[in-house]
């Protein structure tokens, strides 16, 4: 058990017990370096239930815990903070009782649990993936796999955009341009080449809008009558309305942008539970429309569009419907939510990995899902996340000027082998062996320095720093992985036994103090769908380890049973780091 599991229940019964009033909740805090202690009451909230001076109320909790509670040995109170300081043995038991396995920290979902399904990637078919891309991938593969190790079921899945006017651009330059090239005669993953058409179709765009321009027609006129766009609006036309050989060309393009996709998210080692596409979701939704217009949720307006009117819910009115009967997006997102409970029947929320720029359309749709009665609509939640940015600027896919993904994580790659080379520590590796390490380095730098910022804020993406083997990066905690594997393998005696040590240095304590940490964080980062506090845990972690290896002899004590417990505490931070960074999708070497 955790020290907040023990120790909550016991501080509930001495307030009972002391002051005669029921605490709801106890709220702990990490003890101040500066002070003793391990854990830290915050007294002040009692305050609102118990008249007197906190720092009274708090030593009267105090004694009441050593007097109480095994664990508790002594305790001391700063202002209204109580500073509780738990026994050697606790940490002893602890330690000993994390098992040699990769399941520490780690809560399987109960039969009864319900689902989450976590949407990420969703890209559109008509250009590669590029560095945004990536970040909302990480992000929702991780969260994804943090929901599971929490104790909760989670699925993984996405809406690829493969319909519309962006899509017809890139087919139209295709037919007009590409003399029939294919991925393979062309040399380029089939989302690259469909990319390039776009490309092109935006450089013959600009270009007749300039020409209507020199003849006198204003902007918004030249942009409206540009040949190119109204072959791209009749190719759309003809989509909707089945035409056999644009449907065919759209089928056709479209696989070769997917067959990329794929080779990209092996790449990035993630993977999706289910995929829908927008061109079979686009009409989902307006059935719904009705049964809210009966409802009297969605009101209809004289000229037949529907709409539902939030202003007292503080938003705004919104349309659901055209007048013209067709769908808006909002529309489409409501009906791929309901689909999705439909197709899995166990999902009882939904985390949708979006840009912060559609932050008020999550508002929008998850309440109107909300009063259109679904009670999973309570559980919706918009892990919104901030732009990339890079310190060439922003990036524009039109112009041509994104980072590409695949580009991106050859550099990482080719970074990685720059750096390790140099370090010069791969002797006896084979080629095959360097060429593995090397993409572990590259792609673990570039997942970590993502992950690491709190999603909710914009970041600065400097591909050299975050291949840094120090500081706060994915290489410096993967080569303490390997320094520890590395411990591992020079002990030639048995440390799987439990070791009989009763006195700790206080670099272990304080290292047995962070390894403990580990299930809470894994609860806290579900809770708040924040891979970030994952991360940067297990840096404090690694700094703690660090500590302790430079303070303290691991195998060269001379005490047997010291050095079995330093090892078994090696060999268990090893593991904590490993889980860690699993659930960031982050592989750790063996060797480095």
């Amino acid at each position: 058990m955790s020290l907040v599991q023990i120790l909550t229940p016991k501080i509930t019964q001495a307030v009972q017990d002391l002051f005669e009033v029921q605490l709801d909740k106890v709220e702990f805090q990490a003890t101040r370096r500066e002070f003793e202690g391990d854990i830290t009451m915050v007294v002040f909230p009692l305050l609102k239930l118990v008249k007197g001076n906190p720092v009274e109320i708090g030593t009267k909790i105090g004694n009441y815990l050593v007097e109480n509670v095994a664990e508790v040995v002594k305790f001391n109170v700063v202002q209204g903070f109580l500073n509780i300081v738990i026994s050697e043995v606790y940490y002893i038991q602890f330690l000993n009782q994390i098992k040699d396995d990769t399941t520490f920290g780690f809560v399987s979902p109960s039969k009864d649990s319900k689902a989450i399904m976590v949407e990420f990637a969703s890209p559109n078919t008509n250009k590669p993936l590029h560095l945004g891309h990536i970040r909302n991938i990480l992000l929702g593969y991780s969260v994804a796999q943090i929901i599971e190790a929490s104790g909760q079921k989670s699925y993984k899945t996405q809406i690829i955009n493969d319909r519309g006017i962006h899509i017809c651009k890139s087919m139209l330059a295709w037919e007009k341009f590409g003399n029939g090239q294919t991925p393979e005669s062309a040399g380029l993953k089939g989302d690259k080449l469909v990319g390039n058409f776009y490309v092109e179709f935006d450089k013959t765009y600009k270009a007749e809008i300039k020409d209507l321009m020199a003849q006198g027609k204003t902007e918004e006129e030249a942009k409206k009558l540009a040949p190119s766009i109204l072959e791209a609006q009749e190719m759309l036309r003809k989509w909707e309305a089945g035409d056999e050989e644009v449907v065919s060309l759209w089928k056709k393009m479209n696989q070769w942008v997917y067959d990329g996709f794929g080779v990209t998210y092996k790449n990035l080692g993630v993977d999706f539970d289910s995929y829908y596409y927008e061109s079979d979701t686009y009409l989902l939704g307006k059935e719904v429309v009705q049964f809210g217009l009966e409802k009297g949720i969605f009101e209809k307006d004289p000229d037949g569009s529907v709409w539902i009117d939030l202003t007292e819910d503080g938003l705004d009115r919104k349309i659901v419907l055209r007048s013209d009967g067709t769908a808006v997006y909002m529309t489409q997102d409501i009906g791929t939510a309901i689909q999705r409970v439909k197709d899995n029947p166990d999902v009882g929320g939904m985390v949708y990995t979006v840009g912060n720029e559609q932050d008020y359309h999550f508002k929008v749709l998850f309440l109107i899902l909300k009063k259109l009665g679904f009670d999973w609509a309570a559980s919706l939640y918009h892990l919104s996340y901030g732009m990339v940015e890079l310190p060439s600027g922003k990036m524009k896919s039109r112009e041509g000027t994104v980072v590409d993904a695949d580009d991106l994580m050859q550099e990482m790659v080719a970074t990685a082998q720059s750096i390790s080379s140099a370090l010069g520590k791969l002797e006896g590796y084979s080629a095959s062996e360097k060429s593995e390490l090397y993409k572990t380095i590259g792609m673990g730098a570039l997942k970590y320095y993502m992950l690491k910022v709190d999603p909710k804020k914009t970041m600065m993406f400097n591909p050299e720093e975050s291949v840094d083997f120090n500081g706060n990066t994915g290489p410096f905690i993967q080569y303490t992985y390997a320094r520890i594997q590395s411990i591992l393998r020079k002990a030639d005696f048995d440390f799987s036994i439990q070791s009989k040590v009763e006195v700790m240095h206080e670099k272990e304590k304080e290292l047995i103090k962070q390894v403990s940490l580990f299930p809470e964080i894994i609860q806290s980062a579900a809770t708040n769908h924040s891979p970030a506090l994952v991360a940067n845990y297990t840096y404090d972690l690694v700094k703690e380890f660090n500590s302790f290896y430079q303070n303290v002899s691991i195998l060269g004590e001379e005490d047997h049973n010291k050095k079995v417990f330093r090892v078994q505490l090696a060999n268990k931070v090893g593991q904590t780091i490993k889980n860690a960074f699993g659930l960031l999708g982050i592989n750790v070497p063996e060797r480095m």
